[in-house]
C-alpha cells in the first residue's frame, strides 16, 4: 500500500481526509502512482500533471524519503519504504512570489 499526503487544496479538490493509500502494481514508479491516484480520483486530473503530455506542474514539488523527486524522470522507482508503506510520498505545492 503506498501512502500519498497532499496539499489541503488538493485533498479538498479529492474529497479525500488525511493520506491517501493506494494499491500500485509494481514497479511502483512515481508515474504508476499518479496513473493510480487519478483513477481513484478523477478531480484530481490535470491538477497535478498536464492532461496531455503527463508532465508535472511547474509548482508541484514530489518528495519521498526526504528526497526531491521533482526532476527525476516518472519512470525511476520510487525508495523500498515508499514502497513497502513505511514512509508517505509527499506531494506539494511550491510557493512563487516576489
Amino acid at each position: 500500500m503506498i501512502r500519498v499526503i497532499l496539499p489541503a487544496h488538493l485533498r479538498a479538490l479529492a474529497n479525500a481526509d488525511g493520506e491517501i493509500a493506494l494499491e500500485v502494481s509494481h514497479p511502483v514508479t512515481l508515474s504508476a502512482v499518479l496513473d493510480m491516484l487519478e483513477i481513484q480520483y478523477p478531480a484530481l486530473c490535470g491538477t497535478i500533471r498536464d492532461h496531455v503530455t503527463k508532465k508535472r506542474r511547474p509548482l508541484v514539488r514530489f518528495y519521498a524519503c526526504e528526497t526531491d523527486y521533482s526532476h527525476q524522470s516518472p519512470d525511476v522507482q520510487l525508495p523500498d519504504d515508499i514502497v513497502a508503506g513505511k514512509e508517505p510520498l509527499i506531494i506539494l505545492g511550491a510557493i512563487a512570489g516576489g
